[in-house]
């Protein structure tokens, strides 16, 4: 099974609101996993505030532009 949507960054919340503002200014449209938040609503702590970003494969290309410009890497 081949998946459509691939993971371009893994960063704070800070910079991946950044990275978030700069590709929907592209019109992309990223997905934000954030494991943090889903622990809490769990109920679990969790220490780190790390979020994963992913785009879907089509689009990849015009992703990695935007993460250079922000000089931000995988």
């Amino acid at each position: 099974m081949e998946h459509s949507f691939v993971h371009i960054y893994t960063g704070s919340s800070v910079v991946v609101i950044a990275l978030k503002n700069a590709l929907q200014a592209q019109n992309i449209i990223p997905v934000i996993k954030d494991e943090s938040e889903s622990a809490r609503m769990a109920g679990f702590g969790i220490t780190h505030d790390q979020q994963q970003v992913f785009v879907h494969q089509d689009e990849l290309q015009k992703a990695e532009k935007v993460l250079s410009t922000l000089e931000l890497q995988k």
